[in-house]
């Protein structure tokens, strides 16, 4: 039987986790009446997280469905194998770590069937860190900003998807990829709702502060070329005032003479253009670096084995 709604589990060191979001997940599902399919996908994990989904799917072999990569490629890339492998008229996200209760899941289903087609978690009294929090909070304003993206909550992944967007997210082979802001640039009708956070139960974050800031790279690099354009208008505005400042120095040369005290504001100024060169620099980097990786056209990840 078609499933009705396909759920899309990313899956990497949640050793400890996978068993209690399996049976929290199956009585919530159960309670819809309605068919569905499980797909975790296992990142590389490095625990015995493979070994737990190998479990689990042999529990259920009729809803869950394992993916196995080779390595690790990322959260994204994780879901994207999911995404390809959905038969769901509807897909859900969540994290396995048990952060995205999903008892929610039916809240979003709700917002689904009311015409929607991308419904997107907001978290409630988040339980990370502060830093995390605040940054992501920070994050969040730069981004909405620089791009068209109107996303209060970019880093939660309990989120629902019609088959419509998810299909077109599947025909883009882009080599960096974040999937809330591709998709809701595919979305015609997206709307959010408030979920609920818990703590983790088991392990901690796998995002490092180094994992963060290249992911808030990608999204600004990804999704809009805002800062090119103000580097671009900066640069001409430096310009401008660099010439004014040299007619001011050669008309004060010829009416005072020369001077020496001017020579550490002069080492300022130039240590400031330095700067702002090399700022420059790593964000026409950053987009390069983006071309790169599309050109060379290497396979996004690599699966070893699918339990179906």
């Amino acid at each position: 039987m078609k499933p009705y709604l396909s759920v899309v589990i990313p899956v990497y060191n949640e050793s400890g986790n996978i068993q209690k979001l399996c049976d929290r997940l199956l009585t919530t599902l159960d309670k819809l009446g309605k068919p569905y399919e499980i797909i975790f996908t296992n990142d590389g994990s490095k625990d015995n997280s493979e070994a737990e989904l190998e479990a689990v799917y042999k529990q259920h072999p009729d809803k869950i469905r394992v993916v196995q990569f080779k390595r690790n490629f990322g959260q994204h890339m994780a879901i994207i194998a999911g995404f390809e492998i959905t038969a769901g008229d509807v897909i859900v996200t969540l994290d396995a770590d048990l952060q995205n209760p999903p008892e929610e899941i039916p809240n979003l289903l709700a917002k689904i069937e009311e015409g929607y087609d991308l419904v997107s978690g907001v978290r409630q009294k988040r339980q990370d860190n502060w830093f995390r929090t605040y940054v992501s909070k920070f994050v969040n304003h730069i981004r909405a900003l620089i791009t068209n993206i109107r996303m209060t909550d970019h880093g939660c992944m309990l989120r629902a998807y019609s088959r419509n967007v998810i299909d077109l997210i599947n025909a883009t082979n882009e080599a960096s990829i974040y999937i809330p802001a591709l998709a809701y640039t595919y979305a015609t009708n997206p709307t959010e709702i408030l979920v609920k956070h818990e703590a983790r139960h088991e392990g901690k974050s796998k995002y490092r502060l180094y994992d963060l800031a290249r992911l808030y790279f990608d999204i600004m690099t990804g999704y809009s070329t805002l800062p090119l354009q103000v580097f671009t208008m900066f640069g001409f505005a430096v310009s401008f005032l660099s010439i004014l400042f040299v007619i001011y120095l050669f008309i004060r040369r010829l009416i005072i003479g020369p001077e020496a005290e001017g020579l550490f504001t002069l080492f300022a100024i130039l240590f400031f253009l330095i700067g702002v060169l090399l700022m420059g620099l790593g964000i026409v980097g950053e987009y390069i670096g983006r071309i790169y990786k599309e050109v060379r056209r290497r396979p996004r990840f690599v699966i070893k084995k699918v339990l179906k």
